[in-house]
């Protein structure tokens, strides 16, 4: 399946965190995890539309490594993998 973002969308994969400490020692499965805050961008949409019909393009591009907000993004499932959508207002950073 593929997916298209619309308007300011951008379609992120978010960056799981490890699932051992530094020490070494595993996490189990069962733990409560944060909510990750970091991701690589799958796809982005056009950009946001102005009243008068002008088209402002999204800074992000496909394949950045990128810092948003917790809560901000929307989780969808497609098919076993977990994708974000998030508006660009929600991305607060590019990691390089």
């Amino acid at each position: 399946m593929n997916i298209k973002p619309l308007s300011d969308y951008i379609l992120i994969e978010p960056i799981k965190e490890e699932e051992k400490t530094k020490t070494g020692i595993f996490l189990p499965q069962t733990i409560e995890k944060e909510r990750p805050e970091q991701g690589r961008v799958i796809a982005v949409g056009p950009g946001r539309k102005t009243s008068s019909g002008k088209i402002i393009p999204i800074d992000i591009r496909r394949g950045e490594k990128v810092l948003f907000t917790k809560y901000g993004p929307n989780e969808i499932k497609v098919g076993d993998k977990e994708y974000l959508i998030a508006k660009q207002e929600d991305i607060l950073a590019i990691i390089e």
